[in-house]
């Protein structure tokens, strides 16, 4: 977003002034904080005021400034209806996403509830279920009750989401990419995150992977697996197995004796919190991780550290999706470009659940 660089009538460092021929506003009476008394003690005009409360960045940054502090100095807050009706908006946006429990998608909502809150906007929040159509459904509805949405790792069909994409708009993808969707994504190169994890592993003398793979309707999923089956493609002597997992704890916690029974010396599960699952079920089997099998996430949650032993994984900027998401969003809603897409590179993070193959 750009700042305006020319200065407008209401921008200049000057009172507003009331009608008639009185001239500049008197002293008003003690009470509640209007936007015409904010003005006057900020010293520039009513539509000024009404721009900074609004979020606009029309406004100088230091004539901003001043009209905020009266207004904190004064204790106003704008009225919500006001606003909207003058604006024909709602004051809020909506995400969507799949799996609330997950925290890679908490660490977006915070990331976009913060921006959007210092923008003075609040945020709905709707989970699918990891179900496409009710993700459709819910997307709709949505956006028809807020001025703008952000869909987290949509697990609707890339057709689907074409098809929706005039009726959703304006809208930011997170952890998704849609050939020819007019719409801003921000992603994250799976390939990169995987191909990092697979040189780790094969480092340590490891030739037979077990992947605990992610829900089928998810991109995520689908770009890591390519990711590894090339790898297995192009190194001889390199054995992929592929175990039908999930996204949760309980779905890693009940891969591990398929993990056991596949002879393979490492694991790479879709996400940390299956990798998690299959740490404490390799446990219970009597299993010594890295010692026996290494075990590998995806995403870098917070928690991953704290598992027994410390979980290596591939860490994404899940706050900063969130911000950069608002900030595209926010261009979108005020009639301007939401930019270029974004492909974040992850970051290998070596912790003690991997270690050489077993002799």
């Amino acid at each position: 977003m750009r700042a305006g660089t020319g200065e407008r009538a209401e921008d200049r460092d000057e009172p507003s002034s009331s009608a008639g021929s009185g001239g500049r506003r008197g002293p008003r009476p003690a009470g509640a904080a209007t936007i015409s008394r904010v003005a006057e003690a900020a010293g520039v005009s009513r539509a000024t005021v009404s721009r900074v409360m609004n979020g606009s960045t029309t406004v100088k940054p230091e004539l901003a400034a001043r009209v905020r502090a009266a207004a904190q100095a004064l204790d106003y807050e704008p009225s919500v209806a006001a606003r909207s009706l003058a604006l024909g908006r709602t004051g809020t946006i909506s995400l969507v996403v799949p799996d609330l429990s997950n925290p890679l998608f908490q660490g977006v909502l915070r990331g976009l509830s913060q921006a959007a809150g210092k923008a003075g906007r609040q945020l709905l929040v709707a989970e699918s279920d990891e179900d496409a159509e009710e993700e459709t459904i819910l997307a709709l509805e949505a956006r028809r009750n807020s001025d703008g949405l952000v869909l987290a790792s949509p697990r609707a069909p890339d057709e689907r989401l074409r098809e929706l994409s005039d009726r959703l708009a304006p809208f930011v993808l997170v952890y998704r990419e849609v050939p020819g969707l007019a719409a801003p994504s921000l992603s994250v190169d799976n390939d990169a995150g995987i191909n990092e994890l697979v040189a780790h592993l094969t480092g340590l003398g490891h030739r037979h992977l077990a992947y605990l793979s992610g829900p089928p309707a998810s991109s995520s999923h689908a770009s890591r697996l390519a990711a590894l089956r090339a790898a297995a493609a192009g190194a001889p002597g390199f054995t992929l197995t592929e175990l039908p997992c999930g996204s949760m704890f309980d779905d890693g916690h009940a891969a591990a004796r398929p993990v056991l029974e596949s002879g393979a010396s490492a694991v790479v599960a879709f996400n940390d919190m299956v990798a998690s699952g299959a740490l404490t079920g390799l446990h219970e089997l009597g299993v010594r991780v890295p010692g026996d099998v290494s075990v590998t996430g995806f995403d870098g949650i917070p928690f991953a550290r704290y598992t027994t032993p410390p979980l290596t994984t591939v860490s994404i900027p899940k706050n900063e999706l969130g911000r950069q998401a608002w900030e595209r969003l926010w261009a979108l809603m005020n009639g301007e470009s939401g930019g270029y897409n974004v492909r974040f590179q992850p970051r290998l993070l070596i912790r003690d659940s991997t270690g050489p193959a077993p002799s």
